[in-house]
């Protein structure tokens, strides 16, 4: 338990940024599901659109220090992979 007025102020804060951090990976995860969403029902036109709403939202979440660049690199790169794959 936090003891001294710092600690009790650090505590406030990390909880504070507890929820801010967790509303927005909910919101990445939001959009990615959409774009898996959309390469699952086959639509090409669909999915590239869903996919060029989530790149900022993705890249949103590494500068606001939620996820690591190349984590979202890597997860950018495989879905546009699997969206040009689309027939």
């Amino acid at each position: 338990m936090a003891n001294t007025p710092q600690a009790k102020k650090r505590a406030r804060q990390n909880e504070r940024r507890f929820a801010v951090n967790k509303a927005r990976r909910s919101r990445v995860r939001t959009f990615l599901r959409a774009v898996e969403e959309a390469i699952e029902s086959g639509d090409k036109e669909a999915a590239s659109t869903a996919l060029r709403a989530a790149q900022p939202e993705l890249m949103r979440g590494v500068t606001k220090g939620i996820f690591h660049k190349n984590t979202i690199a890597r997860k950018m790169s495989r879905l546009s992979a699997r969206v040009k794959a689309l027939g």
